[in-house]
């Protein structure tokens, strides 16, 4: 694995660590390298599943907000502008010693670095692997960055950085719009975000259960205000590995094709291949996707029927049934 830009930053002396307490890691995505850190020391905080199992399976202490005081704090910046924001102010709030932000130039870092600076002195920026690092002393006033929920169309709360945090997303929309009546008593709603689907599934009287299984525990914690329905399950959790107590009725779901600028179709994938082996084998997967996204080969993969019901120059719906037994 080459060296991360904290890595060598952190061996050039560019930013420089207390050399005892607690350390704490914002937000760092799974594969980062923090070889360089001493890991009895770290504090991983991170709301998304995936990442908090990846570093938990190296043995790091994680958590989804911060507990206690830190000597450091090191944020690995989103490029959900509001997010890498909100992380900054809580860094900066549970540290004693100096935050240093990292991230990539197409995440933003040259912007957040100039909005930093506007309230604070910074290190000189280290520039490498196309992106930059900084450090600042914890004091400032960052209280106006801190994540606060918002509400939005609908009487929906949402939160920086979660899918959708301005707005109903159209494909949900659309894809609400054009499910069919009767979905069966026990629906999962793969990569649920704040609830949307979830509250147009359980409209339907005959649904008996709701699974809103979402990986992005921000996310999660939204999606239990707004969907205020005692039918509803939710759960923590990556939906590519979930497990379903039951057979499912119908899988209904957006799911994401992204974790940084780039399409990431194989995660779309993933999610189809996740709702193949929960549901019955009369059950029915509903999804809408972007048109441009070619899941139909995956699709005809895992299931023996699929048909596109609607859609538009953006967006496309399919339902898929008579799922195949597939290997998750």
């Amino acid at each position: 694995m080459p060296s991360s830009r904290l890595t060598l930053a952190l061996e050039a002396g560019e930013v420089i660590l207390p050399q005892v307490g607690r350390i704490a890691v914002f937000g760092p995505r799974h594969g980062m390298d923090l070889e360089v850190l001493p890991q009895n020391r770290l504090s991983i905080v991170t709301g998304l599943k995936p990442d908090y199992d990846y570093f938990a399976g190296l043995g790091y202490d994680c958590v989804v907000a911060p507990e206690g005081r830190f000597a450091a704090s090191i944020v690995c910046a989103s490029r959900a502008k509001s997010l890498a924001r909100a992380m900054i102010a809580e860094a900066v709030s549970v540290t004693n010693g100096p935050v240093i932000v990292d991230g990539n130039k197409t995440d933003g870092i040259e912007s957040l670095l100039k909005d930093v600076r506007k309230r604070v002195s910074t290190s000189p920026p280290f520039s490498k692997a196309h992106g930059k690092i900084f450090a600042f002393e914890a004091a400032g006033e960052f209280v106006d960055w801190r994540a606060e929920p918002k509400q939005i169309e609908g009487g929906f709360q949402t939160a920086p950085g979660v899918f959708s945090a301005d707005g109903i997303d159209p494909g949900s929309a659309m894809l609400a719009s054009h499910l069919p009546e009767k979905l069966g008593p026990r629906v999962a709603d793969l990569g649920g975000g704040w609830g949307y689907l979830a509250c147009a599934v359980l409209a339907r009287s005959h649904v008996e259960e709701l699974h809103l299984v979402e990986a992005d525990h921000a996310a999660l914690g939204c999606a239990r205000i707004n969907v205020v329905d005692a039918r509803a399950r939710f759960h923590w959790a990556d939906a590519t590995r979930w497990q379903a107590p039951v057979l499912i009725d119908t899988v209904v779901m957006n799911p994401p094709f992204h974790t940084g600028r780039s399409a990431e179709p194989e995660l779309g994938r993933a999610f189809i291949r996740a709702a193949a082996g929960m549901l019955k084998p009369s059950g029915e997967l509903w999804m809408v996707a972007n048109r441009h996204l070619a899941y139909e080969p995956m699709l005809l993969d895992c299931f023996g029927q699929l048909e596109e019901t609607a859609g538009d120059t953006k967006f496309k719906i399919l339902r898929a049934a008579r799922p195949a037994r597939v290997r998750r």
